[in-house]
């Protein structure tokens, strides 16, 4: 244990690890478009999952009714373990399976994972950090304060599950938020010629799939509910919820009124797809208004010391009497 400790905390050892992985990224990097596949087949398959899943639901329902239904229930570790200590109401499983659906993660087995990942986590981070503070001695901390890095990795680690969600749930509604007004003139488009409005959002969600999968996949969802779900607002407010957006809520919203009052949809969407069009185009004007004072601290530290070197170096040289 003690050479292995020397070895890891040794200088060139620790040298030779960054230029190895340096080597690895670099290398990865170049063969990383050529491994890179295309996962729209991946999320339509999800789709038609989930469509199966829908019909199975409504087969249940119908034979609840009449009385013929047997009871299954599907067993495993996760599971037991979630169930055994009452993860579900102690973490609201309600929100936690919204939050999923909001990052693309749908069924239960997610919540089951992040059930799990909440009551493990802050383990795995307290003995990551107990490891490194006194096996490695990465830190040169007393004995109280390695006690302290400890304990507050453990309770870091309890974050750890809900940040990474919340990542994940950034960047999707991103990524949906930049196609969503091309994907309404689309709808507007397919609408005004005479599709109904499975037929319209199908069709887009085919357009689509190449530019944006997430868009893709959930307005394919959307087409799956509105085929087997008892009330078509449903999967209006469904579609919402998964995707969180405002956007996507004014749009729900306008479907919603359209088939209860039957009132026009290509006029609200071609309004709804304009003001989509400016609330990106102000999004973009906002990140890029945020460059200047980002690039402040990048300038300072890597480009002006370049800069001064290049200027003032042949100068410095000569009045130290340096030949160049």
């Amino acid at each position: 244990m003690e050479a292995l400790i020397n070895t890891v905390t040794d200088r060139q050892f620790q040298i030779s690890l960054l230029v190895a992985l340096a080597a690895i990224g670099t290398v990865y990097t170049l063969i990383e478009p050529f491994l890179l596949r295309d996962r729209s087949e991946e999320r339509m398959k999800s789709v038609v999952e989930y469509r199966d899943r829908l019909r199975a639901a409504q087969r249940e329902a119908f034979a609840k009714k009449g009385g013929s239904l047997r009871a299954a229930s599907a067993q495993g570790f996760l599971k037991g373990l979630v169930e055994n200590l009452k993860l579900l109401e102690a973490f609201d499983s309600n929100e936690a399976r919204k939050q999923l659906m909001m990052a693309g993660y749908r069924g239960q087995r997610p919540v089951f994972i992040f059930m799990a990942a909440r009551i493990g986590m802050p383990f795995v981070a307290a003995f990551a950090c107990w490891i490194y503070v006194y096996i490695l001695h990465g830190i040169e901390l007393d004995s109280f304060g390695k006690l302290c890095a400890v304990v507050m990795a453990f309770f870091a680690g309890f974050y750890i599950p809900n940040v990474h969600i919340k990542n994940a749930i950034s960047k999707r509604q991103s990524k949906i938020q930049l196609a969503w007004p091309d994907a309404l003139d689309l709808l507007l488009i397919c609408v005004e010629a005479g599709m109904s409005i499975e037929v319209a959002l199908q069709k887009v969600s085919q357009e689509v799939a190449g530019t944006s999968p997430e868009l893709a996949e959930e307005l394919g969802l959307t087409v799956a509910e509105l085929s087997y779900l008892q009330e078509r607002k449903s999967a209006y407010v469904n579609l919402a919820e998964r995707t969180g957006l405002d956007g996507v809520k004014g749009v729900t919203t306008a479907l919603i009124q359209s088939e209860k009052y039957g009132t026009p949809l290509g006029q609200s969407l071609r309004v709804m797809a304009q003001e989509n069009r400016e609330h990106r185009m102000q999004e973009a004007e906002r990140k890029a208004a945020a460059l200047p004072p980002k690039l402040t601290v990048p300038m300072i530290g890597f480009f002006l010391p370049v800069l001064f070197a290049v200027i003032l170096g042949p100068a410095i040289m000569g009045v130290m009497g340096i030949e160049q």
